[in-house]
């Protein structure tokens, strides 16, 4: 599945819901029907390849897939709080940063802010470096593999007010998204928030997989080699509170969006969560 142009994921206050969205009978079927997965020899390969996909995506669209976040400070409160007082100095961390797009249009607004930013892929991180924005007094950009890198090499613990993860748990196997949850537990001060978007069960995306892309439960590859995973509330909340953080809000996005080269409406989920690390 590939997709080309800037993708636009912004809410624009669309509705909310606990509930997931309800599948048309030939949804159901299609994905009672695709049980073929991919191959162990292959799922290995992706897993081995990830860092090199994600690399090679930044390679093929450098900063032109994604759009600038915008969105980030008008949707979650945190940032509105931080926005509204400018006394106040907010360090946040960025885990999984891509080329930039939420960290630079919150530099860009001048916040008392200072940022982590860090991602999987070294090409990511050296487009957010060579971004006019980019200034080290205000911005850390660092490589960094949160399956198995010690965020505390470049983070100390418990200093960080607000950890973001839009759209990038999607991204890591299943069986690794614990431990990225942890890492960031461990760098967050107690009391501090975790803002979460991502891909939610049933989105068009995870329903246009065709057969032979399917990784596991919700787990999907696409054609250049990169994963998604698709939540469902139960599963990211049991996520979080296993990493030891309390749910605050976990709540499904619903919107259609038009795909005005094929002529179609087309149903989105995403899930949009904040978690907290206990004061005690």
């Amino acid at each position: 599945m590939s997709v080309t142009g800037k993708i636009d994921v912004s809410p624009h206050h669309q509705p909310t819901d606990l509930s997931e969205r309800t599948l048309t009978p030939e949804e159901t079927e299609k994905l009672r029907s695709d049980r073929v997965l991919v191959s162990d020899f292959k799922q290995q390969k992706l897993e081995t390849d990830a860092q090199k996909n994600w690399d090679l995506f930044y390679k093929r669209n450098t900063t032109n897939f994604f759009k600038d976040r915008h969105w980030t400070t008008r949707e979650f409160d945190e940032l509105k709080n931080c926005r509204e007082s400018q006394g106040q100095k907010l360090v946040l961390l960025e885990a999984g940063c891509g080329v930039g797009n939420c960290i630079f249009p919150l530099l860009e607004e001048d916040l008392s802010i200072f940022i982590y930013a860090c991602d999987f892929s070294p090409r990511a991180v050296e487009f957010v470096k060579q971004n006019a924005l980019y200034c080290t007094e205000r911005c850390l950009a660092f490589q960094c593999d949160l399956t198995k890198d010690d965020l505390q090499a470049t983070i100390q613990v418990e200093t960080v007010d607000v950890a973001t993860l839009i759209f990038v748990l999607s991204a890591i196997h299943p069986e690794k998204m614990q431990k990225a949850l942890e890492q960031i537990f461990k760098v967050l001060r107690p009391g501090g928030i975790v803002l979460f978007r991502d891909y939610g069960l049933h989105d068009h995306a995870m329903l246009r997989f065709k057969s032979g892309n399917k990784l596991g439960e919700n787990f999907y590859v696409r054609q250049d080699g990169t994963r998604s995973f698709f939540f469902s509330r139960e599963y990211l909340a049991g996520l979080f509170q296993q990493a030891g953080f309390e749910t605050l809000v976990n709540e499904y996005v619903l919107r259609e969006t038009v795909n005005k080269k094929e002529g179609l409406c087309v149903p989105r989920v995403f899930l949009q969560s904040k978690f907290c690390k206990p004061v005690s």
